[in-house]
């Protein structure tokens, strides 16, 4: 999304397909902790709204928490207790004039990201 710093694409690679409905948390880390976002991923696997608007960024450290486990319990892929539950990506963010993407590709039992555009 052009109008946020951070976008997502959450990838079920188990499936081949967007890790649609997926809740996805936004955390600022540093400077000054604070809650930024709330969103259940599209059926896309992407953010409804804009994550992190220009008028609320700060440079520092932010954490996406991906609810992996719940997504996957949905069709009964997920083991119990579960390999993964909720998957913290923390990243670096620092040019208000940038874009920053993190694609998340996830099975029940492994993950990867990058940054990407």
């Amino acid at each position: 999304m052009s109008d946020s710093i951070l976008s997502l694409h959450v990838l079920d690679t188990s499936r081949g397909q967007p890790g649609a409905f997926m809740r996805v948390e936004l955390r600022r880390l540093a400077p000054d902790p604070a809650p930024i976002a709330d969103v259940v991923t599209d059926a896309n696997g992407r953010a409804p709204v804009p994550l992190l608007p220009h008028d609320r960024f700060v440079p520092g450290t932010y954490e996406l928490s991906f609810h992996v486990a719940a997504y996957f319990r949905r069709d009964g892929r997920c083991p119990e207790p579960p390999f993964l539950d909720v998957v913290p990506v923390r990243v670096g963010l620092h040019d208000p004039a940038g874009h920053y993407h993190v694609p998340l590709q996830v099975t029940p039992f492994a993950y990867a990201t990058y940054r990407g555009n």
